[in-house]
């Protein structure tokens, strides 16, 4: 017998189906909602409660601290696939074969240039310009040079999208940071894998040959992993309804590269780093603030410890902190803002006031402190952050037009003046 939820209101009963996910999670289905009622709605702001969607990519359970793309655990995937396999897997729902895998990096390479004309529209940009504000209108640019709409009936017209953005995204990436360091655009080398081509791409000089470091690239490979999909976040949310218009795909994907921009979303670890910056010009008395997050009348918060979704621990994290270890001694570093990150991490990993409250460093904790051992400047990280997140905003969108799910409206409770006379200028 199939489950029901029952709403009362004014005497009045109304039954609504219950869905059942495959991992026993529980909705209310309100579809029928206004029809039924009369009119009305739910309210529940930031959609904390409501389920915009069915999806079949990214499980996640905040209590148990689980995540998994397509019913791999995040922890195997980041530990035996690499960054292309795993885009794949969330694009087209399955890991791909020897010659599947194959094809999709050949296809990628093949749509890897950009062209000319986008460095002008790149020449446009001061300087000064904030990097995700630069990638958010090269990718809507792109439009202009693929003025044709996806056709999301024709499998190859899809798989055509997918692999132009897979290929120019990252080169739009790079160019945004080399134009801010005033270094010449590259294009890569097609000899590389995508994840080392991204890193050449980002740091290659005229006038050095490149090398690639495997530990490094391991790190970069494993971060783009644990970012790229994440249930349905503000910037996946926005791909999603931006898309349910039938606007297409780099369209799509521009505006939820401008959600991601936000230091509450993607600029979280570029927060981590101005707060150790900030601790370090403060004498980087650690003991102090750590003194500080723990006193509830100091506005003071350590940035990158817990999460709003894991209740517990974020999975990822536990994956990064061996990685972000291994870059520092490889790399040989010496930072007092990174010794600063070490010595807040070791705290809060010990300390019970951290211990019972779960307050354990996330992801973007130590995803800031990987890329500013490798020198990415701090403006950049969330345009890393978004180019690890590519495929789960693609799949997300992919998912949504074939599923051919209606167009996005949220509904409001109106709370403004009630109706009133317009009065003449000249008698206000």
């Amino acid at each position: 017998m199939s489950k029901k939820a029952t709403l009362e209101i004014d005497g009045n009963r109304y039954e609504f189906p219950i869905i059942e996910g495959t991992e026993n999670e529980l909705g209310i289905d309100i579809k029928t909602l206004r029809d039924v009622t009369g009119g009305v709605t739910t309210i529940d702001p930031g959609y904390k409660n409501t389920g915009s969607c069915e999806s079949g990519i990214t499980f996640l359970d905040g209590e148990k601290g689980i995540l998994r793309y397509r019913g791999y655990s995040i922890e195997e995937l980041a530990e035996k696939a690499d960054f292309l396999e795993v885009a794949y897997l969330l694009i087209f729902g399955e890991l791909p074969t020897a010659a599947q895998l194959n094809k999709f990096d050949k296809d990628i390479k093949e749509e890897s240039h950009v062209d000319e004309d986008m460095k002008k529209i790149l020449d446009g940009f001061p300087k000064s310009a904030h990097p995700m504000g630069v990638l958010s209108s090269l990718t809507s640019a792109l439009i202009a040079f693929n003025p044709g709409s996806v056709d999301v009936a024709s499998e190859e017209a899809m798989y055509n999208a997918i692999v132009k953005i897979m290929a120019k995204f990252p080169v739009l990436a790079a160019w945004t940071m080399r134009k801010r360091k005033s270094l010449p655009l590259d294009y890569g080398d097609n000899s590389l894998g995508y994840v080392e081509n991204i890193h050449k791409m980002m740091f290659s000089r005229p006038n050095k040959t490149y090398e690639p470091n495997r530990i490094v690239n391991d790190a970069l490979d494993k971060l783009l992993i644990l970012h790229a999909d994440h249930e349905q976040n503000c910037s996946t949310s926005t791909v999603r309804i931006v898309g349910s218009s039938h606007a297409g795909l780099f369209a799509s994907l521009s505006a939820g590269i401008s959600a991601l921009w936000g230091p509450l979303h993607g600029g979280a670890n570029q927060a981590v780093i101005e707060m150790l910056e900030a601790i370090k010009a403060d004498g980087g008395d650690t003991a102090k603030y750590i003194n500080k997050a723990k006193d509830k009348d100091d506005p003071f918060r350590l940035m990158g410890f817990g999460h709003r979704v894991y209740k517990n621990f974020d999975p990822r994290a536990k994956i990064i902190k061996k990685s972000a270890e291994e870059v520092l001694g490889n790399l040989g570093i010496e930072d007092p803002v990174l010794d600063i990150a070490k010595g807040l991490a070791s705290v809060a990993l010990e300390d019970d006031y951290f211990v019972k409250r779960k307050l354990y460093p996330n992801v973007d904790f130590y995803s800031g402190i990987i890329y500013r051992s490798l020198g990415i400047p701090t403006e950049m990280f969330t345009v890393m952050f978004a180019l690890g997140r590519l495929p789960g905003w693609i799949a997300q969108w992919r998912e949504m037009r074939l599923r051919k799910e209606p167009i996005g409206r949220p509904r409001q409770i109106y709370v403004g003046e009630n109706l009133r006379s317009f009065v003449k200028v000249e008698d206000r």
